[in-house]
């Protein structure tokens, strides 16, 4: 296993302080902010702790509720809200500095069978065929010229995660396109047999991609200074079991943006052709200035 991925691993291993009550560092990967991935991951893991191994997580829904400070540990409070034969419930506070920056539902179910049917996985390109991000990142950055001070830290961070783009869309020269994109993802490396940490991951690896999909209508990116993005909730349906250090395709799309909202789709498949997870986003979609002509 590489250091970048066992310092996600690591990232996620939260200290306990107190019964229901744990604690975790930040990463700085390029933003102004705590990454929103990594405090949704970690306030999974946090409820995880609190919940029978035979439950893993099948759902939860996150409100982002003010940006967190990177200097910071974040402080995770778990409210075990129910216990009950099938279904167990977790709410996650997690707090800095004596406020609340992040507020989760979550929703374990012990594993039974059941009546299946999914959604198909698109037709797209093998991602053995397709340039690396970081790659891709370097070319753009080499091409872009001169660029503002930490406007592409965030292009060539690395975060223990690779990804793949189907059809790469240069953050510094958007194109008017459609609201859809596809991104193959995996861990780094390989992983321990383990199905929540597995999860734990996915999590984490969600919120890359997800909520840029939305201004593509516009032929922005958010590497416009006049654009300012930021997520405002985040739902994870984790269907079937998988594996993250194998290629797991994220496809996207963004139905609508409105009152300087953007809402942003994901379906995640497995190389079989499995629908695993489902996600949903809302983000802010705020532009500076005159609208940019549709």
């Amino acid at each position: 296993m590489n250091n970048v991925l066992q310092d996600l691993i690591d990232l996620l291993d939260l200290e306990t302080l107190e019964v229901n009550l744990f604690r975790g560092q930040s990463r700085d990967i390029g933003g102004h902010s705590v990454f929103g991935g990594q405090v949704i991951s970690q306030a999974l893991v946090a409820a995880n702790r609190t919940v029978e191994a035979d439950r893993p997580p099948h759902s939860l829904h996150a409100y982002f509720l003010r940006p967190g400070d990177m200097a910071a540990p974040i402080v995770y409070e778990v409210d075990r809200v129910r216990d009950g034969r099938s279904f167990t419930t977790r709410r996650v506070q997690a707090i800095q500095h004596g406020e609340v920056i992040l507020s989760m539902i979550a929703s374990y179910q012990k594993v039974e069978a059941g009546l299946e049917h999914q959604a198909p996985m698109p037709d797209v390109p093998a991602p053995e065929s397709l340039r690396d991000f970081n790659e891709l990142a370097a070319q753009w950055i080499a091409e872009a010229g001169p660029l503002p001070e930490g406007s592409k830290e965030w292009l060539i961070r690395k975060v223990g995660i690779d990804f793949r783009p189907v059809a790469p869309q240069n953050p510094f020269k958007p194109q008017r396109s459609e609201p859809r994109q596809q991104v193959w993802i995996r861990a780094s490396g390989s992983l321990p047999d383990d199905p929540v940490l597995h999860r734990h991951i996915l999590a984490y690896a969600s919120d890359f991609f997800l909520i840029g999909t939305a201004p593509y209508p516009h032929g922005v990116s958010f590497a416009n200074p006049q654009l300012i993005v930021a997520s405002i909730d985040h739902a994870i349906w984790f269907h079937r079991d998988f594996r993250i250090d194998d290629w797991l395709l994220y496809s996207m799309d963004s139905p609508s943006a409105q009152g300087s909202r953007g809402l942003a789709r994901g379906q995640i498949f497995d190389r079989k052709g499995r629908l695993v997870a489902s996600v949903a986003q809302e983000g802010l979609m705020r532009w500076i200035g005159k609208l940019p002509l549709d």
